[in-house]
């Protein structure tokens, strides 16, 4: 039988209704078979099936999909055990003992037949889950990278000789990949529930972005990546604010670094203005997972007349508490000091908009001051920006004569807001769109 109710740790899954009807089927099968409810049995056996096979196509698993759908359980349930495995791996005392109690009732769910069951319901299903071949392998929640960790680790579980071995592969999975939402997914936005509790949910569809497609910037790439490497070797590293004009590849470069170092613990959680005042309560939720955290702030800036800027600044480095070691702040901005200055904060110019106009400037100039690292981008000359088409051009196949390309950069970036970056791609991808014409 399988003794879900039985489990101390894992509890409280996602998708835990599959679990709970199929257990309440194989009870029924096994101590009260009863032939006038065969209709509701085989009923129950299809709605199983057609669950399962709903989550493969949002999650893009395959093989045999009950044993996928119970990894899935078993990698993202956060508990005691899981988080703590996630941090050091195998470890000793009660907790593994009660950890080994569950992993015996998971091992149980493997190896149960299902076949008996729906050979005595003559239903014929579940032949269909067992080998499930899933044409549309991307699904909608998650990347094809960790849908293969998932895969992968199911397939091996099913092949586990006894519940030690079963709990050894779990929990090197745990190591190795994490567990849970932080464990599966590389970038997040923060949301209020309807009860106004923070919650950090994950964005399933990230730009496929690299360092190497950010044309240019080598000197401000390398210095984004120095401190990156730093914080995510546990060295000393700085709070980051990427600024510059519009279009040269602020955002980009973060996405990057997402996309280069998740492999190796990086997450980044976007955070809007209004989200401010959440932000304690995030990092609440993160500081102690196995994890680098960035909190990414896109196109920061402050008219003079706002103050949420004074709360962002006591966030970052002036509160009582010491700011945990595996969260940092990235920010992009146009603004170089982020709050707007007037021609009255400086001390040349004789406009009385405050006695001590020195005092001013400090206050609008203390934000910018808590980013230890400031990252300068540029908007790129007329050179620049014909390297820029030049390289993606060829990068994305367009065959062209060059002299035919750049003169039709040039009539783009005339019409399409000047020299950047990003006119560049928008240039680039206007020709990759008008190739069938």
């Amino acid at each position: 039988m399988l003794r879900d109710r039985e489990l101390l740790l894992y509890k409280d899954f996602r998708h835990g209704d599959i679990l709970k009807d199929m257990s309440e089927l194989v009870y029924e099968y096994e101590f009260g078979y009863d032939e006038e409810e065969n209709g509701r049995y085989r009923t129950l056996l299809f709605d199983i099936v057609s669950r399962l096979v709903d989550l493969s196509s949002s999650h893009g698993f395959k093989g045999n999909l009950w044993h996928m759908y119970l990894t899935y359980l078993l990698a993202n349930n956060e508990n005691a055990y899981s988080t703590a495995a996630e941090l050091k791996g195998s470890f000793d005392g009660t907790l593994n003992d009660v950890a080994l109690h569950d992993f015996s009732i998971f091992k149980e769910m493997f190896d149960y037949d299902l076949a008996a069951i729906d050979e005595k319901l003559a239903a014929g299903c579940i032949s269909y889950i067992t080998a499930y071949d899933n044409d549309d392998e991307d699904g909608k929640q998650f990347n094809k990278r960790i849908r293969d960790r998932i895969c992968e680790l199911g397939v091996s579980l099913a092949g586990a000789a006894d519940a030690v071995e079963f709990k050894d592969m779990v929990t090197g999975f745990y190591k190795e990949f994490g567990v849970g939402k932080f464990g599966l997914h590389k970038a997040f936005r923060v949301e209020h529930e309807g009860d106004g509790e923070v919650v950090i949910k994950p964005i399933t569809r990230i730009a496929h972005v690299w360092l190497d497609d950010l044309v240019g910037y080598e000197i401000a790439k390398k210095k984004l990546i120095d401190n990156t490497e730093a914080f995510i070797a546990g060295r000393p590293a700085n709070n980051c604010l990427l600024f510059g004009d519009a279009g040269t590849g602020k955002s980009s470069a973060i996405k990057g670094i997402l996309n280069e170092y998740y492999e190796k613990g990086l997450r980044v959680i976007e955070i809007y203005r209004h989200q401010f005042k959440d932000i304690n309560d995030v990092i609440a939720q993160i500081k102690n997972r196995n994890y680098r955290f960035i909190l990414y702030m896109d196109d920061l800036s402050f008219e003079e007349f706002e103050t949420d800027y004074k709360y962002l600044k006591a966030v970052i480095e002036g509160g009582l508490e010491k700011k945990p070691e595996n969260v940092l702040i990235y920010a992009t901005s146009n603004r170089r000091h982020l709050v707007k200055e007037t021609w009255g904060d400086r001390e040349d110019i004789k406009v009385d908009n405050g006695i001590h106009k020195s005092d001013t400037m400090q206050e609008k100039l203390s934000l910018v001051y808590r980013f230890g690292v400031t990252i300068y981008f540029s908007k790129p000359d007329k050179k620049e920006f014909q390297n820029i088409v030049r390289v993606l051009a060829e990068r994305k196949g367009i065959k062209m004569p060059e002299e035919e390309l750049l003169l039709e950069a040039n009539k783009w970036e005339l019409a399409h807001g000047g020299l950047s970056g990003r006119t560049a791609v928008q240039f680039i991808d206007h020709l990759l769109g008008s190739e069938g014409d």
